[in-house]
């Protein structure tokens, strides 16, 4: 069956030349974003319930925008003056970069790792006798504790923000042709939101092994895959399966 639509399971890119619109323009289909999951945070009282006292932390280790954003709230309603001293280990580039809403970035001992957590671990090595916060989701990948326990380092888990299934009811009635999900509770969502869902002519994409393993584990069919080393980016996986398809 060609495809026509393509249902994005996350919120529609924010810069102009994203590839998924130079896709949609390419291969003349329609593409929407609608996010099966969205973030919200805890209150400062449920962080102070897990024994976290942010005076106690010289370091912290920042995985994503969402961390930065409710570490930075969670310190502004505890009234807590965040000390020119503290050091910030981030994920990646744009992790630091939008760090800069927050802090001055030159004043700021600032330390950034690659891409992934293993690439930013000998950073965090360096400074074994700092004292870690990792504030995060409760959906953290399980390799970051394992990591940072590997490593020695002193360093502790606070939940300050929580993935929470979105309300897709709107969607009952619509049908598309590709489904794309990139985690496990994308996967979730589909099920709590639409329990009798029936995959029949749909075609399910996923990015990265464990969404791949929940969607099976939910007996769904996965049609397209990503990141693999013919396709290593999502629409990359997308173009070159409706090319195929497509072309009947």
């Amino acid at each position: 069956m060609k495809v026509k639509t393509i249902l994005v399971s996350q919120p529609e890119p924010k810069v102009e030349n994203s590839p998924y619109f130079e896709l949609e323009e390419r291969q003349r289909v329609k593409i929407d974003f609608i996010p099966f999951i969205h973030v919200e945070g805890v209150s400062s009282k449920d962080v102070r319930q897990q024994k976290i006292d942010l005076t106690k932390y010289t370091a912290i280790i920042l995985t994503s925008r969402n961390s930065v954003d409710h570490f930075f709230r969670i310190a502004e309603e505890l009234r807590y003056k965040v000390p020119d001293s503290l050091k910030y280990f981030c994920l990646s580039e744009a992790v630091a970069y939008y760090l800069q809403k927050y802090v001055v970035y030159r004043k700021r001992k600032i330390y950034v790792g690659k891409r992934t957590f293993a690439e930013l671990s000998p950073l965090i090595k360096k400074y074994k006798t700092e004292k870690f916060l990792l504030p995060a989701s409760d959906m953290l990948k399980p390799d970051i504790p394992k990591t940072l326990n590997k490593l020695g380092v002193d360093w502790k888990q606070g939940i300050f923000y929580r993935t929470v299934v979105s309300d897709l009811s709107h969607l009952r009635d619509v049908f598309y042709d590709i489904l794309v999900f990139f985690s496990p509770s994308g996967i979730k969502s589909l099920f709590e939101n639409f329990p009798d869902f029936e995959q029949n002519d749909t075609r399910i994409a996923v990015f990265g092994n464990t969404t791949a393993k929940a969607a099976k584990d939910h007996g769904l069919r996965v049609d397209i895959m990503a990141p693999t080393a013919e396709n290593p980016s999502m629409t990359m996986a997308l173009e070159n399966y409706i090319k195929k398809v497509n072309k009947k």
